[in-house]
């Protein structure tokens, strides 16, 4: 199967079903709370074969890699940023080996896990430099595009698209941020209101803007809403299955697949172009999606 370039897709339709959760789908598998996702990179290669066959079988063209938490400084936390090349390759090996052309592979980089000065400790050269570290194991390795997500801070997440754009100037690159509401709107825990993010991100050098996580289906409505009256960009929306309760200690997300494909309906009439899954988001949330969106 050849598979359209990635932005020729976006920009003529029809709509790209993305993903869902890669989290809770490893935790399920034997993740243990509080240990590197990206760990398993290194020693069970085969459950992120497993999460992109299961999420290819059920409909998504689009499937990330294993690498939210992929940077050099995140993986710091973990005593793992001397494998940083090495975790972020056999991500993508796995994915590609698992969808074999039949899906675009998306290189995931999420935060640094630190507060950009002069709020706090981190020096943005040495944020970006990080990010650039990553994305040179990610393209290498041969994703099709690069994924910046679940942003809390529009500075940090320029630095993300600058140190993309440096490694490639041709590869696609989406960039979301994620929203809490507030009396005064949507904004990141930061302070970023929507039209200064989508700005930011454009400014930066994204081609696709948006928001994934923290909000369930009815809440992304909105704040795709907020992105399409500011921005003429490719819009991105990947809503969590509702908000978390914690059950035993377990956090069960209960927006069924039915009611997000139901409201997924409203984010293609606001026009967007990329639509997936976040936290509790399953293969059948993303069946759900394709067979409501692409019949």
């Amino acid at each position: 199967m050849t598979m359209r370039p990635f932005l020729e897709r976006v920009r003529n339709g029809p709509v790209v079903i993305a993903d869902g959760a890669t989290g809770s789908f490893l935790m399920a598998r034997g993740l243990r709370s509080g240990d590197s996702p990206e760990s398993l990179n290194l020693t069970r290669p085969d459950l992120l074969r497993e999460v992109a066959q299961g999420y290819l079988d059920a409909g998504a063209e689009l499937v990330q890699t294993n690498t939210f938490g992929g940077s050099p400084m995140r993986l710091a936390t973990y005593g793992l940023d001397g494998q940083t090349e090495e975790i972020n390759r056999i991500a993508v090996e796995a994915v590609r080996e698992a969808v074999a052309g039949r899906a675009y592979v998306s290189g995931s980089c999420g935060p640094s896990g630190h507060i950009l000065e002069p709020l706090g400790d981190a020096v943005p050269d040495e944020v970006r430099a990080g990010f650039r570290r990553q994305m040179e194991a990610l393209v290498a390795a041969g994703v099709d595009l690069l994924t910046i997500e679940t942003m809390m801070d529009v500075g940090e997440a320029r630095l993300a698209i600058e140190a993309a754009r440096s490694v490639s100037a041709g590869i696609p690159v989406m960039a979301t941020m994620t929203f809490d509401a507030t009396p005064r709107g949507f904004h990141t825990i930061m302070g970023n209101d929507v039209p200064s993010t989508a700005a930011g991100l454009v400014e930066a050098g994204a081609d696709v803007v948006g928001s994934n996580c923290g909000n369930g289906s009815e809440t992304m409505v909105e704040i795709a809403r907020e992105f399409r009256a500011c921005t003429d960009a490719p819009l991105l929306i990947q809503p969590n299955a509702g908000l978390p309760q914690i059950v035993d200690g377990h956090a069960i997300y209960d927006e069924t697949p039915e009611f997000m494909a139901e409201r997924a309906k409203e984010l293609l009439e606001l026009g967007v172009q990329v639509i997936g899954g976040c936290c509790g988001t399953t293969p059948d949330h993303i069946r759900a999606l394709r067979e409501v969106l692409l019949t």
